[in-house]
Order: C-alpha cells, then structure tokens, then sequence
C-alpha cells in the first residue's frame, strides 16, 4: 500500500487557494523552525524539516501544483500506482515524475549526478575517529593504571555553537535546493522526460547559505584544538590491545555525533616475568643442595615475594603453580596462575676444599667416575680382550 502522507496545504497550514507569495511566507516560517541545524538530533524536527520542503517543492511548481489538485498524491508522488507500465508511464502517470536518480540510488548505492553523497553532505554525520598510543610498563597492564594523553582534534566553535555564523545571524535556507541540498533536473521531453538528483550547485549541497560566517571558524563550525585526556587503563590488558572512547573523537557535522578515540596499549616486556593471556612464567634458580634437600624459597610474583616450600629431589627443569598469582582477567572474572620453573645452578670456580667434598660425597653415592689413567687402562683392556 502507497504511503499515506498529509495534504501538502495542511503540511504548510494554507488554503487551497493561497498565492505564491503565501505558500513562500509560509515555507520559509516552517523550515526555519525545524531546520536541523536549529534542532540537532531530533528525529522529529527532521522529518517535518523534510515534509515541509516536499510539500514545498510540489506547491510551488505551477505544473506539479496543478497535478496535486487534480489528482492528489498520486499526480505527484511515483511510489503511487507504480504497478504497471502503459506507454505514458508506471500505473499511467507521466514518467517525468519519476526520479531515475532515487530509483538507482536504492539499488546501487548512489544517483546519477551524485544525488546519494550529496544527501549525505546534508545529514546529521558522524566524526572522525581518532587514533593514539600509550606504552605502559608489565606492572600496569596486569593492575590497571591511568594515562594522560594528547591530541589535536575537531571540536564544535564555541563562538558560533556549531553553526558556522556569526554571533547574531542565522544562514539563510538555500532558495535553489530548499535546504535539501540537492536538486532535480530533468532531461529529455514528453514520455521519456527523466529525472536525475545532484548536488545542489549554489550551496554545495549543504542546504544553507552562510552570508555572514563566524570569524573564528570561518564558517565551518568547527575548530581544532590541543586536548590532554585522562585515559583509564583496565586491568589485565594485553599488548597490541587497545582502548575505545566513545565521544572523545571529532566533532560531528550537521548534528552528528563525535567520533571515537582509539588508544592502542603497548606493554614493556618485563626483566624476568613472561605472560601468555592470564598465565604468568618464571624460571627460578635453585642451588644443587636446595634442589637435593628441598627448601623454602622466596618466589617473586607481580604482587610480591611469595614463600614456597621446594620438595626434596627436585629435578632441573621441574614446574609448579602458584594459583591465582597470574594475570587478572580484563573482563574482571577471576585471575591466572603463575608457573615456576626450577632452574638447578651448577657450581663453579670450586676450591680444593669443595672439589674433595664432592668427591666424598660421589664416593658415598658410588657416583666416582673414573680418574682418566683408569679410563686408558681400561680401554687397552677392552682391546686385549677382542683379540
């Protein structure tokens, strides 16, 4: 079913009868008041912004005007009856109503003569994402910290709000476009009388003349300035990660929204401490009697030294786990472990004292090797017996 729109007098508040200059006066009160310019993110302003303008456009053409009279929306609208084609048109009406530029605009995404960009340029506009980094070091990706940041952005002018005149002045609504910013312009003749949509050539397609423009903005309604931001770090992030600030881009256009601020966290590697997620990896250095008889060891952590009870025959390269020692989890639900490594120290530089030590103690465990005139002699043997 077609659309049901209001009657395009009751749109402007006018009689059937009102004459040009009615219809103009009448325009021009509307659209002032619900231009977007003068009602940023309102939905509904900008919808009667738009009725105001079709109404407009219909009534003062002389042509168009005639065909809303005779037969209503249908004369003027091409969404209505457009089920058939007859020779003079879809469902009968003159193709001329019809806007090739809307029609292939919805399929691939813009009309000829750029009529999609130039609605675009006219919209409410997101702004510009930003993009920032911080490096931080391993302790304060495991805890969380706070970082202060600089950067250039677009913000709204201070001395215009926004709207790119004057203090005192308002633009002036484009008389061409109407504030749509953009225009049809029809080619051809008769039946095959097409239409094309593109950007309004005396605004730029922005829907209003600034005769007056801010002198600090030039016009734009935007400036650009140095800000330093407190950036909260979360707890447990991770290098190569980074961090969304939803607002804290640029400024918006036409009543957009600001963009966001990315910030990507750089993480310093750490003197002995290796992380993988949430688990933390240590390799600990344990002496040869510590490792035999077993001791009680201070384990560093990232919250501090630990006490740890090393078993007794220990082997090198052993690892255990401290729970909950390892990295807390970014989302907040719980933290990893920490693994130890043992690492058994062998000693060096030994004394005479040491070195016949050891041996006694080899002799006590049978672990003597053999002293190397032993092991000639017993190579020699070994080949006297093959003989």
């Amino acid at each position: 079913m077609p659309e049901q729109k209001r009657d395009y007098y009751e749109v402007l508040g006018v009689a059937k009868t009102a004459s040009e200059d009615e219809l103009k006066k009448a325009y021009r009160k509307l659209a002032k008041k619900y231009h977007p310019d003068l009602n940023p993110g309102d939905k509904d302003a900008e919808a009667k912004f738009k009725e105001v303008n079709e109404a407009y456009e219909v009534l003062s053409d002389k042509e168009k005007r005639a065909k809303y009279d005779q037969f209503g929306h249908a004369g003027v609208d091409p969404n209505f009856g457009a089920g058939g084609f007859n020779g003079g048109g879809f469902g009968g009406f003159d193709m001329g109503d019809i806007d090739l530029g809307d029609i292939f605009g919805s399929f691939f995404g813009g009309g000829f003569g750029g009529g999609s960009s130039s609605r675009r340029n006219n919209g409410p506009m997101k702004g510009e994402t930003l993009r920032a980094s911080v490096t931080i070091s391993f302790e304060e990706a495991a805890f969380g910290c706070e970082k202060e940041i600089t950067l250039n952005r677009t913000e709204s002018c201070d001395t215009c709000k926004g709207t790119g005149c004057a203090p005192g002045t308002t633009a002036e609504v484009c008389p061409d476009c109407h504030g749509s910013g953009t225009i049809r312009i029809q080619r051809g003749g008769g039946a095959f009388t097409f239409a094309t949509t593109t950007t309004c050539p005396k605004c730029g397609g922005k829907g209003k003349i600034i005769h007056q423009p801010c002198k600090d903005c030039g016009g734009t309604g935007n400036v650009r300035k140095q800000r330093k931001l407190t950036v909260s770090i979360p707890a447990g992030i991770d290098n190569g990660q980074a961090v969304s600030l939803r607002g804290q881009g640029g400024a918006g256009r036409n009543g957009g929204p600001a963009g966001d601020l990315l910030i990507s966290v750089t993480v310093r590697p750490h003197a002995f401490f290796k992380r993988d997620g949430t688990s933390v990896f240590l390799e600990h250095p344990v002496t040869f009697l510590q490792a035999t008889l077993g001791a009680e060891l201070e384990i560093p952590t990232i919250d501090g030294k630990v006490k740890w009870n090393l078993p007794a025959g220990t082997q090198p390269g052993t690892t255990f786990r401290l729970r909950g020692k390892g990295i807390p989890s970014v989302n907040g639900r719980g933290r990893g472990d920490q693994y130890v490594t043992v690492s058994v120290q062998v000693p060096t530089n030994l004394t005479r004292e040491q070195k016949e030590a050891l041996r006694a103690y080899g002799e006590a465990m049978g672990e003597i090797p053999p002293s190397p005139a032993d092991g000639v002699k017993s190579f020699f043997d070994k080949r006297k017996k093959k003989k």
